[in-house]
């Protein structure tokens, strides 16, 4: 105690003041050191940022254990510096190990650049979602068909990275589904988990083109599971299908023309089988939905659904 009172008495009470200064500077190390030293405590945040940091602490540290070793001859100035070299040169093998660990394929790592990342959706949830998909990516070549009209099953959801769908009805065309929209969205949203289904249209390709998909069973499991990825679609969706809402919106108003994707369940009962004279009535009857309104920023079209959270 009385050595510990000594010492901070020598420190801050009655410092020792330094008689005899050295006038010559110390070796190209001790200065390459604190070059380094100064560049490394600068680098910034993130994984980048802390191997940055490392990478120059890891110099400026070895390059202190040299100048210990040839200019200063101190033994504990070696030993100290050559651990914490040490250190971070296991921190810095432990951040490119994560780095390589998180790394993905080229679509997914675009898809993730494109969907979720905007979102700050964290990677540990994002490796989640695709782990659901197995990291698998389908072709869909051109003239292929995804889902064939009343006969296709609804087993699964489907996500286009590349390429361009055509979706018809009765052979008449209705909307593309383009890259980075979900291929079958408005099936999805039409159905409970308990409930089974088949396509209401057609899905074509007019390309070749690349997609990822769910089985429907094992991602009703991960939704239930992770609420933060059950928002995640929530949200995802009824935003997708609000843009083919709005797509077809553009051919609602063309004389005897109107359109509509039966695929959405709430206008499935409006579209069934009736004369022409009764499509347009009940055509006229919805003619006036505004389709523009926006709550929160999300299109009305979530309403129709009456299946997504948008609150």
């Amino acid at each position: 105690m009385n050595e510990e009172n000594t010492l901070l008495d020598r420190i801050i009470f009655n410092p020792v003041l330094c008689e005899n200064w050295k006038y010559i500077m110390e070796g190209a190390a001790y200065h390459l050191a604190s070059f380094f030293l100064l560049l490394g405590y600068m680098g910034g945040s993130g994984t980048f940022g802390a191997i940055y940091i490392f990478v120059l602490l890891s110099i400026g540290f070895l390059c202190s254990a040299v100048w210990g070793w040839l200019n200063a001859c101190g033994l504990d100035i070696v030993i100290w510096n050559v651990l914490l070299f040490l250190i971070c040169l296991f921190q810095l093998a432990h951040l490119i190990y994560q780095l390589r660990k998180d790394t993905f394929s080229e679509e997914f790592d675009l898809l993730y650049k494109q969907i979720c990342q905007p979102l700050q959706v964290p990677l540990q949830t994002y490796k989640e979602i695709i782990k659901c998909c197995d990291e698998q990516v389908l072709p869909l070549a051109k003239d292929q068909t995804y889902a064939v009209e009343g006969k296709t099953s609804i087993d699964r959801l489907s996500f286009l990275l590349s390429g361009r769908v055509k979706v018809s009805q009765d052979g008449q065309f209705l909307h593309y589904v383009f890259p980075y929209q979900f291929l079958d969205s408005p099936e999805w949203e039409s159905l409970r988990p308990s409930e089974e289904g088949t396509f209401q249209a057609t899905l074509t390709a007019e390309i070749d083109s690349y997609f990822i998909t769910w089985q429907r069973e094992k991602l009703y499991l991960l939704l239930a599971k992770e609420h933060y990825i059950a928002r995640l679609f929530s949200v995802l969706l009824g935003y997708d299908i609000s843009e083919k809402l709005y797509a077809l919106n553009e051919k609602l108003f063309a004389k005897f023309g109107l359109q509509f994707d039966i695929r959405l369940p709430s206008l499935y009962h409006v579209l069934g089988p009736a004369s022409d004279t009764e499509v347009e009535k009940n055509a006229c009857d919805i003619i006036y939905l505004d389709f523009s309104n926006v709550f929160n920023n999300i299109p009305i079209a979530f309403c129709l659904t009456n299946k997504l959270n948008v609150g």
